[in-house]
């Protein structure tokens, strides 16, 4: 090959295209199909931080969107029934979400660890749990706490039986996300450990702990935010005791007052905050378990 062709070759190379390439018109539509479904779940939430700020005569709200007042932030507390149901809820929702956490947490462990017989059966229970329609499932919890009291178990249809039931349907939102997460460890982790002499407890506590604890945290806010945001269930079992839900609902009748629209935004402030503590956590457990790795690699190395 001469030095004549070699040279043209090369500027033939350097040479820019001819024409650029462009991208498929389909990701255009698809990231503006994305933006706008966004915008269109998240417009109830937009509307109520801002009707949080209408300025209106009255304590009721109206659909009218009047600029600007801190009235109802300053009276936050105003409305004494919707600050009982609120703390009524939040007194649920807390203990009701560590022991669904707890136990859901147990049995994702289960589930994503080992193969045993009946495994099928209690995957395909929990499912039933998640699908069944809330309506079937608060009428089946207070026929079954009308028939306990039938037979002397003497519980008292209120917050206990509002509990009971938030524990129960949060139980198996817990288990599916703690099970996914178990499932995407690698045991050898927990192998290096025994190697370096770790006991099995020592190994889970320093291993597989952190590597799930971003799942646990995850299902302890996912049942968290359903027992404080659950009607269907506990307008069947709360008897004459209201939460936040179902105050909301009979206000309706009359007209809902403005602190509702501030609570919300509240909590839903609160809620970005913990989605935000959860992903920190989960990356500093991800940073943690690589340095376990490599210690842990180094360390047989070493000992090999």
């Amino acid at each position: 090959m001469s030095a004549v062709t070699v040279e043209r070759e090369t500027r033939a190379t350097d040479l820019p295209p001819l024409r650029k390439k462009r991208r498929p018109f389909g990701l255009y539509v698809m990231g503006a199909f994305t933006i706008g479904m966004i915008l269109y779940l998240a417009s109830p939430v937009f509307l109520m931080i801002l009707y949080g700020f209408n300025n209106i005569q009255g304590e009721r709200q109206v659909p009218k969107f009047t600029c600007c007042t801190l009235n109802w932030w300053k009276n936050i507390l105003a409305v004494p029934a919707l600050n009982e149901s609120l703390k009524t809820s939040i007194e649920v929702a807390v203990p009701a979400a560590l022991i669904a956490t707890a136990l859901g947490t147990l049995i994702g462990l289960v589930l994503g660890r080992y193969a045993f017989r009946g495994r099928g059966w209690i995957n395909f229970v929990i499912f039933l749990a998640i699908a069944v329609p809330e309506i079937v499932l608060g009428s089946a919890l207070l026929s079954m706490f009308v028939k306990a009291n039938d037979i002397g178990a003497n519980i008292t249809i209120g917050y206990t039986t509002i509990l009971f039931s938030h524990i129960g349907f949060s139980i198996a939102f817990v288990a599916v996300t703690v099970r996914a997460r178990v499932s995407g460890l690698d045991r050898s982790l927990e192998n290096a450990a025994q190697d370096l002499f770790a006991t099995p407890l020592q190994a889970f506590f320093r291993v597989t702990l952190p590597l799930i604890l971003p799942g646990i945290v995850a299902g302890f806010l996912l049942a968290f935010v359903l027992s404080l945001d659950d009607f269907v269930i506990t307008n069947f079992v709360q008897g004459q005791t209201n939460t936040f839900p179902t105050w909301v609902y009979g206000a309706t009748r009359l007209g809902v007052p403005p602190q509702v629209n501030v609570w919300g935004t509240v909590l839903f402030s609160a809620g970005i905050l913990a989605a935000a503590a959860n992903l920190i956590v989960g990356s500093r457990s991800s940073r943690r378990a690589a340095r376990g790795v490599a210690v842990a690699t180094v360390a047989r190395e070493r000992t090999s």
